[in-house]
């Protein structure tokens, strides 16, 4: 359905809602197939919008190490702050993703980074 819209001319990087994006909600939704189909075609990886932030951020409060790792790997900016938790580390610190706040950290993730609701990620955890 995704593949038939873009087809069609649909934009790839829509802001609005929720989501955010239409990669921001496939990222929310678990949807590997569909956030990468929507990388391949010219997603913005780095749009801030929505109550996520970031499509990494809403891949870190989802609990999706797979998902954080292939952002990471497409160029996702590790500490772009924006959205309801921040920066992607305080939202896998809000609920205690310990391995996803580890690969985050290893990959150059500011622990003292300033923002969201709870401030910082040790406020967060």
């Amino acid at each position: 359905i995704v593949q038939l819209l873009l087809d069609k001319g649909a934009d790839i990087n829509p802001q609005g809602g929720k989501y955010g994006t239409p990669l921001q909600a496939a990222v929310f939704g678990n949807e590997r197939e569909i956030v990468e189909l929507l990388l391949n075609n010219g997603a913005d990886i780095n749009t801030q919008a929505g109550e996520y932030g970031t499509a990494l951020q809403a891949a870190a409060l989802q609990g999706n190490q797979e998902t954080v790792q292939l952002l990471l790997d497409k160029g996702a900016d590790i500490n772009a702050q924006a959205g309801e938790y921040g920066t992607a580390l305080q939202a896998a610190a809000y609920l205690g993703y310990r391995e996803i706040m580890e690969l985050l950290i290893e990959k150059g993730a500011n622990v003292n980074a300033q923002g969201g609701k709870y401030g910082s990620a040790l406020r967060a955890a």
